[in-house]
């Protein structure tokens, strides 16, 4: 886990040295040892102790936090994602990941994932009947973390880049060529310390696809903002809830926009060990409308249940 004790300078909030060399001018900060952390007066020693700080990185279900972990961790996550009902039939996707994930310094960690997708589609407007588990693809994930939470600084912020290659359509079961890459800008704060966190997330995913046999390349993106509330009901025990809203559009650059969707739901995070953890997250679409179609909501390009969970075993 993160430790608070890890600063640039005694008193001053961890930064990326990059980001603080361009805001600073390469003019040093004066170290203000008074300003270190202590206990408050009066405190209980057991009190701060049982509920120690906590990584956000997964607290927040879909929403990530900007931890990145401590430097030197390595970890394999075992990540399930569902996606269920579209417009017209029964439609469910379940991906399964397998990740490596590591983190080689304090302001920057990686992950290197395995997917495998099990697809069920029955009736489902616009799409053919399909039923397989399929090699999905490959992934990455790189975090940058710009500005660490700290006393002297009450938000974290961090920049992940996500690329993938697919080889199956998450949606039609379709084989085929998908390129892809999630940029996300990270954002949290304790509103309680060590009890009470918030989490907002921007979210930008263009893609390349190319069918099986054809020349032509699709283009398309999606645009995503979510935003997130966990508390700590015991030391081990953390509950939330959090809204996501996405717009789906052709082109890369959003040039036609599709549908949009708007869920909520709850979160839960576990942290049995020092070195085990287990988060889970479920939202429903309340509100969306694609492009053409009458309806309240967007099961054309989006589904209408979400689902996560992650298992994750540091060593």
């Amino acid at each position: 886990m993160r430790n608070l004790h890890l600063y640039l300078r005694a008193g001053t909030a961890r930064i990326n040295p990059f980001l603080l060399a361009a805001l600073t001018c390469s003019h040093a900060l004066p170290a203000r040892a008074a300003d270190a952390p202590a206990l408050t007066q009066g405190a209980s020693p057991t009190a701060i102790d049982a509920f120690h700080e906590l990584e956000t990185k997964y607290i927040f279900g879909f929403t990530e936090g900007s931890d990145i972990g401590e430097e030197g961790e390595r970890a394999i996550e075992f990540e399930t994602t569902g996606s269920f009902a579209m417009r017209g039939g029964s439609f469910s996707a379940i991906e399964q990941e397998i990740e490596f994930e590591s983190v080689p310094t304090q302001f920057f960690g990686y992950e290197l994932s395995a997917h495998g997708l099990l697809q069920s589609v029955n009736n489902v407007n616009g799409l053919d009947n399909f039923h397989n588990f399929n090699f999905g693809g490959l992934s990455a994930e790189f975090r940058f973390l710009l500005v660490d939470r700290g006393p002297a600084s009450p938000f974290g912020l961090t920049v992940t880049v996500a690329p993938e290659w697919a080889r199956v359509n998450d949606v039609s079961g379709a084989v085929m060529t998908d390129f892809s890459a999630a940029f996300r800008l990270i954002a949290d704060t304790e509103l309680i310390p060590n009890r009470l966190y918030a989490a907002a997330n921007l979210i930008y995913e263009p893609d390349v696809a190319r069918a099986y046999g054809e020349t032509f390349w699709q283009r398309s993106s999606d645009l995503g903002m979510t935003a997130a509330m966990s508390y700590r009901v015991t030391p081990k025990v953390t509950l939330g809830g959090e809204l996501q809203y996405y717009r789906a559009f052709d082109g890369l650059g959003m040039q036609s926009f599709l549908g949009n969707a708007l869920y909520i739901g709850p979160t839960l995070h576990i942290q049995f060990t020092s070195k085990i953890m287990l988060a889970a997250a479920f939202s429903t679409e309340v509100s969306g409308h694609a492009i053409g179609e009458g309806r309240s909501l967007d099961l054309t390009n989006f589904q209408r249940r979400l689902a996560n969970l992650k298992l994750e075993i540091e060593f």
